[in-house]
């Protein structure tokens, strides 16, 4: 069990995309805890593994005092979602940054758990919210680049030039 440390923007490895795990064993268990004490450590409220240098399909969500609790989703994808809206998003790969994108508030996603073991979930709120951001790490997608151009603009102004967002926004 290990703090893994945080990636962060420029760094190109969080423009990598992930690959499916394939192999449920004590191997991946360990990286699972060790994701699991990475998110504590942080105080966030999710984790996906490349933003931890492990390209593998595998993100830890965890809103405190939500009905879901501490949920982990290995090779997960959303089967539907509903409910669209703007919402309020920051990131541990791109700190100091926050910004409204738009998000769906109500899934119902299918994945599997550290024994292989696939489970369908249905979840709504900040969970969610939280699901998609995760889900667009494990293909290389920043928050960001969910902005309008304008937005980047504004946000490449105020924040300087290390906030993950491209020179040609």
């Amino acid at each position: 069990m290990a703090v893994l440390d945080i990636i962060e923007v420029p760094d190109e490895r969080l423009r990598e995309h992930s690959e499916r795990v394939t192999e449920f064993d004590d191997a991946l268990r360990g990286q699972v805890r060790d994701l699991l004490d990475t998110l504590k450590h942080t105080q966030g409220i999710g984790l996906s593994a490349p933003q931890a240098g492990i390209l593998k399909r595998i993100i830890l969500v965890h809103v405190p005092d939500d009905e879901f609790g501490e949920r982990l989703y290995i090779n997960p994808e959303i089967l539907s979602k509903s409910k669209s809206r703007y919402v309020q998003e920051s990131c541990l790969s791109v700190p100091g940054v926050e910004a409204t994108v738009v998000r769906c508030t109500r899934l119902k996603v299918r994945a599997q758990d550290a024994n292989g073991e696939t489970k369908e979930f249905d979840v709504d709120g900040l969970h969610a919210v939280c699901v998609q951001h995760e889900l667009d790490h494990l293909d290389g997608v920043l928050f960001t680049d969910r902005l309008s151009w304008f937005k980047k603009l504004r946000l490449r102004m105020t924040s300087g030039s290390n906030t993950g967002l491209s020179r040609a926004a």
